[in-house]
């Protein structure tokens, strides 16, 4: 197995490993242009890896860099973590979230965070079992629509 590090040179790389994501949270893809996957992964802040068997995506993840305001480093947060249900318990999650880690500490970015639902046992027992330590918070969402200003 192999994990690359997306660039906006990989886009039908990235098209496969966004599948593979979608797919493992049983979502509907939408197809993404060129030109978007270009962008997104030219974005320095935005991280992809491809978990890749004889050249076959089996797993990916995305996660952001997050510049931090009380000393000059960034935070990863790993977004999205998925494996193909054919090859998961054979090591590729953990070696995506390794790969994170380190190419994070070579960056320079020694912390790495990722929100898991708490009724979502089967990321928590995963998390743990890579190593994670649990910190008790609580995620809160706003949504509104695209264009839609908030109430005055």
């Amino acid at each position: 197995m192999d994990i690359v590090r997306l660039t906006a040179a990989d886009v039908a790389l990235a098209r496969r490993s966004f599948e593979v994501l979608v797919r493992a949270f049983h979502e509907q893809p939408e197809l993404l242009g060129d030109s978007y996957l270009r962008t997104l992964l030219a974005r320095s802040e935005f991280w992809a890896l491809a978990a890749r068997v004889d050249g076959e995506v089996v797993g990916a993840l995305t996660a952001h860099a997050l510049p931090m305001t009380r000393a000059e480093t960034s935070e990863l947060f790993l977004y999205d973590l998925g494996v193909r249900a054919d090859w998961r318990r054979r090591g590729v999650g953990r070696a995506l979230v390794d790969a994170l880690c380190d190419e994070g500490a070579r960056a320079g970015i020694g912390v790495v965070f990722v929100p898991a639902d708490g009724d979502d046992t089967d990321a928590l027992d995963f998390y743990r079992a890579v190593g994670g330590a649990e910190a008790p918070v609580a995620i809160f969402t706003f949504e509104r629509s695209p264009g839609l200003r908030s109430p005055p």
